[in-house]
């Protein structure tokens, strides 16, 4: 027995020095990656001599070949296998000229890029990395670009200046990271100071050499900015000259025949409900009081594909577009003016054509009977949000009753989505007054009231019934369509919301997962009307799954939507073309469609649309750095938005504007980021600073170019749940983890 035993123990640490031995061969073959070595090299090398025995080493080096780890190259060589390994994806570079690769495939993790191996690569491109080495002890793998394989970009924006008699063109995309040449032929009209367009035409060593194609304007001059920030996320603020041409065959009236086709919705009372500065109407509401006590509402969307045909170079740019893009002073449509600002647009008084979804509805919300097809309307009434809101709250006033009875209907609508499981996320959205010029004068945040979420409601219940329509014309197989699909949040990051909004006294219940969504809007409600509601609710959307275009429909899990698809905004959305598109053929009773071309339109427009919300982004950001420009010095309140080891994030209470308070700035202490309690607390002192406190911050500096505010703390203000706390000045912030405050 006793044999048996030291026997077992013998194996036992036999096989521990084999997995020793394996990790330093292996260890000792990735950081040589362009290298061949044999056995006896690979034993002295690894520092692993003698602790095996000849035979035993070969055996373990063919194990690891035959499992993949490393390769085996013929007499008696050995390397390792990731010298021959490229991998695909996009570089994502930081500010500091580093980078990571991000594979495409899934499960692989980032491959860091040191600033050397990027080889003429930039921000954004798509490139393949080849693995030259795997550094620290979790053999973290590190690689160099070895080919692109498509620029993310062709053209690339910045300022050009004359330095040392030659032109430098300077991109505004900080990481970038390098300067190009202008060639002496490719100036253009351009003068030193201004911001420009520029396409690379060849290379001097590392250094692109390339020529001015347009000249935007002077820096800092609005309408440059704006079109550079177009430029730069790949929206074109004109149209192809073949797509004016197309227009040119357009009239400026509806086609007298195409009325004579369609359901004549002329006789019934309608109006839009859109923002004060609206051009394009591209929704209308209708509403008919029925005998039976029910109510025929019609929701009427522009028919943009009686305009827009497949085929035509409009058609080609409208998809190449994808959407309409909504800058801070602008907007830069999916279709032209003449279609989204006229014959599409639902303007009052006059004839337009439409496709519809038309719900024969009970005051309790229940539709009883619907309809979708092809109609002509004639808007009686165009209304504001706040005219609409001020004629319901006075209960008179123009289609009162109209107004009022929608909202009614509209109320239940919204209290059913909840009870299926919707949640209710409601982010302040920002809004500038602008000067003559472009320049902001107040920032402010708009408010939704009940015009809003009406107009809304009506839209959703259109969107979900259409889809839900075409999705059973055929169960099997379901017949091609665009959906517009959300899925379950990731659970992790939810542990992590419930694990932040814990340091803020709230609790998550995430036990039941077909609760998850009633557990966030208890949540939701809870942080209502506190300092605290905007940041949680940002922190909790970053916990969603992003809501996509595809063909595979798997719901909507924010808005609890088995079925869901868009339908109606096609002026500025051509998505939701392509599902009127979809919906009149199948209506027609052809179910013949390409899903492959849909799929890929999908996934472009969805690209797309991404795009467009960092330019939108981009031109907020700008517009607020550009609005503290002239308060340097001035202080504010703010509340802790982010916390990153590099600084703290800030968003100013007043007009939503966010800076940084860089680590380095606050010399108090040495402060740490605890990312685990969404901190930063200081070493010597404890003192801690976490999301969702309330500060009082200096405008230390802004940057246009960089779109970049800094701040620097002024002092602690009353904790976010301590509202009877006095202010606490630099020094005495409140603490975690004990109960006396520092000495100053």
């Amino acid at each position: 027995m006793a044999r048996k035993k030291q026997s077992r123990k013998s194996k036992e640490k036999s096989a521990r020095v084999e997995k020793a031995v394996a990790k330093a061969l292996l260890h000792f073959l990735r950081n040589r990656p362009d290298h061949s070595f044999n056995h006896r090299q690979i034993a002295a090398g690894a520092n692993v001599k003698g602790r095996l025995s000849h035979k035993k080493l070969i055996g373990l080096l063919e194990q690891l070949s035959e499992s993949g780890q490393i390769t085996a190259l013929g007499r008696g060589k050995y390397s390792h296998k990731a010298s021959t390994t490229k991998l695909e994806g996009t570089l994502d570079v930081a500010r500091d000229g580093f980078g990571f690769l991000v594979p495409d495939e899934e499960g692989a993790g980032d491959i860091f890029i040191p600033e050397k191996k990027m080889n003429r690569a930039f921000h954004g491109d798509r490139v393949a990395v080849r693995i030259t080495r795997y550094r620290g002890r979790g053999g973290r793998p590190e690689g160099e670009v070895v080919k692109i394989v498509q620029r993310q970009r062709s053209a690339y924006i910045g300022v050009v200046e004359k330095a040392h008699g030659q032109m430098v063109f300077t991109p505004d995309e900080v990481r970038i990271g390098r300067d190009f040449l202008i060639d002496s032929r490719g100036t253009g009209d351009a003068k030193s100071g201004q911001k420009v367009l520029v396409e690379i035409e060849s290379w001097q060593g590392n250094t692109p050499v390339a020529r001015v194609t347009r000249v935007l304007g002077d820096v800092g001059e609005n309408n440059a900015e704006m079109h550079a920030i177009l430029w730069q996320f790949g929206f074109e603020p004109e149209f192809p000259q073949m797509v004016e041409m197309e227009m040119e065959k357009f009239g400026n009236e509806v086609p007298k025949d195409e009325i004579k086709r369609r359901r004549d919705m002329r006789p019934i009372t309608t109006f839009t409900i859109d923002p004060p500065d609206a051009k394009d109407f591209d929704d209308a509401l209708s509403i008919e009081f029925l005998d039976n006590g029910h109510y025929s509402v019609g929701v009427h969307i522009a028919d943009v594909s009686f305009y827009v045909q497949p085929g035509t170079a409009l058609d080609d740019e409208a998809l190449h577009r994808a959407t309409s893009v909504y800058l801070v002073d602008r907007t830069v449509p999916m279709l032209p003016e003449k279609l989204s600002n006229n014959l599409c647009s639902l303007v009052p008084n006059k004839d337009r054509l439409c496709f519809s979804a038309i719900f024969e509805i009970d005051d309790h919300g229940k539709v009883h009977k619907q309809w979708f097809g092809r109609t002509t309307i004639h808007s009686d009434r165009r209304f504001a949000y706040l005219e609409a809101q001020a004629i319901m709250d006075a209960g008179e006033g123009e289609f009162h009753h109209e107004l009022t009875t929608l909202n009614n209907i509209a109320l239940k609508l919204r209290a059913e989505r909840f009870k299926r499981g919707s949640i209710n996320f409601e982010e302040d959205e920002v809004k500038f007054e602008l000067d003559a010029e472009g320049k902001p004068i107040r920032v402010f945040r708009k408010v939704r009231k009940d015009a809003h979420k009406m107009i809304e409601d009506w839209m959703l219940l259109a969107n979900r019934k259409v889809s839900e329509y075409v999705s059973k014309i055929r169960l099997k197989p379901a017949l091609p369509f665009i959906y517009r699909v959300h899925d379950r949040p990731d659970q992790e990051k939810l542990a992590n919301l419930r694990t932040f909004v814990a340091t803020l006294g709230y609790e998550l219940d995430l036990e039941q997962e077909d609760d998850i969504s009633r557990s966030l809007n208890s949540l939701m409600m809870d942080v209502e009307g506190r300092p605290e509601q905007s940041m949680v609710q940002q922190v909790a959307v970053r916990t969603m799954a992003k809501a996509i275009y595809s063909t595979g429909n798997i719901g909507h899990y924010g808005l609890g939507f088995k079925f869901y698809s868009h339908f109606t905004s096609p002026i500025r959305r051509y998505p939701d073309l392509m599902v009127h598109r979809l919906l009149a053929q199948y209506l027609d009773g052809n179910y013949s469609a390409n899903p492959n071309k849909l799929m890929a339109d999908a996934k472009h427009c969805n690209l797309r649309e991404k795009r467009a919300v960092e330019a939108e982004r981009a031109s907020i950001k700008y517009k607020q750095v550009e609005f503290l420009e002239d308060k340097i010095g001035e202080q504010f309140e703010g509340i802790v938005t982010g916390v990153t080891k590099w600084g703290i994030y800030v968003e100013l209470t007043d007009n939503k504007c966010e800076g940084m308070i860089g680590l380095h700035d606050m010399k108090d202490d040495y402060y740490e980021v605890d990312e685990e309690n969404y901190c930063v607390r200081g070493r010597s002192y404890g003192e801690t600073i976490r999301l969702g406190d309330k500060l009082l911050i200096e405008i230390k500096g802004t940057s246009l170019r960089n779109r970049t505010i800094d701040f620097s703390l002024v002092e602690y203000l009353r904790d976010s749940l301590e509202d009877h706390q006095d202010a606490i000045p630099v020094g005495y912030g409140p603490t975690s983890n004990s109960k006396s405050k520092r000495r100053k």
